[in-house]
């Protein structure tokens, strides 16, 4: 715990000259030295949070983060290129992992600006188009990939197990939202008429940050939990911890399942009715 004898100064001084406390120690020692610079006033809530996110990073690994194989957006370089220009708009992302034969021979990273500068020229073939996928080991530090996306112009990476499959992707995105929290993108639903949207076999996708009397007015729920005002705190408040991908909660008569999150915060989840448990 910081010193209450020395001032704020000196104790943030102190923390440029050797001590000996482990480096886990100092590094809390920091972050509550920190946190009451911001409740002095020293610096905002959104400069904290960010300072948080980047000693975040330097602890994470790619494994921590990863969008999983099962919710790529795959592109099969073996399909017609009508199908393969459908599902680039579909999906609306700006690069897709492209694999031929299966999944764990991925050949390269599709740009859709690519596909769409050139889709219309002569002979146009999508394998011609690609750009070298990054492969990446699960254990590779947060950190050091973003320095390795920096310097090498890569904003998409291809994460791989021990075996050498294919375990999911990881974009610059998903690691700039360690430190600054969840950036709106191209393919990222912004309007609250779209925080709720049923998929063709039922379930409901939920963006995190949905209201509870939304939710509850859709799926006619009665969710009431006092300071707690979105779907995301909901779950949150009811684990006592931010869940992984894949989890599932069950409330009420509503099944979550976490579609993307990270440890910090939720993104999206899936919500189903199933039978409420007898008591």
């Amino acid at each position: 715990m910081p010193d209450p004898e020395k001032s704020l100064l000196e104790r943030l001084a102190g923390f440029l000259t050797p001590q000996p406390t482990s480096a886990s120690e100092r590094r809390q020692e920091l972050i509550e030295t920190l946190r009451e610079a911001q409740t002095e006033g020293l610096i905002d809530a959104d400069a904290l949070s960010m300072i948080e996110g980047v000693f975040q990073v330097g602890q994470l690994c790619a494994r921590d983060i990863l969008v999983p194989r099962t919710q790529i957006d795959w592109i099969d370089i073996n399909l017609p290129l009508s199908d393969i220009i459908k599902n680039v708009i579909t999906a609306a992302h700006s690069r897709f992992p492209v694999f031929e034969g299966t999944r764990d021979n991925v050949i390269g990273t599709l740009l859709a600006k690519d596909l769409l500068r050139h889709v219309t020229e002569k002979d146009f073939q999508v394998r011609d188009w690609l750009r070298p996928a990054v492969f990446i080991p699960e254990s590779k530090r947060l950190s050091v990939l973003l320095r390795d996306f920096k310097d090498n112009r890569n904003h998409l990476a291809i994460v791989v197990d021990e075996y050498s499959g294919v375990a999911g992707i990881i974009t610059i995105e998903d690691v700039l939202e360690q430190i600054v929290g969840d950036i709106e993108d191209e393919h990222d639903v912004d309007e609250e008429a779209d925080n709720l949207i049923t998929l063709d076999n039922g379930d409901i996708r939920v963006k995190g940050i949905t209201e509870l009397d939304q939710f509850n007015e859709s799926l006619g729920t009665t969710f009431d939990v006092d300071g707690i005002e979105t779907i995301a705190g909901l779950v949150i408040q009811h684990l006592g911890r931010v869940p992984k991908i894949g989890e599932r909660i069950h409330l009420e008569n509503i099944e979550f399942e976490i579609q993307r999150a990270d440890p910090r915060q939720i993104h999206i989840l899936l919500a189903r009715q199933v039978p409420k448990n007898p008591d």
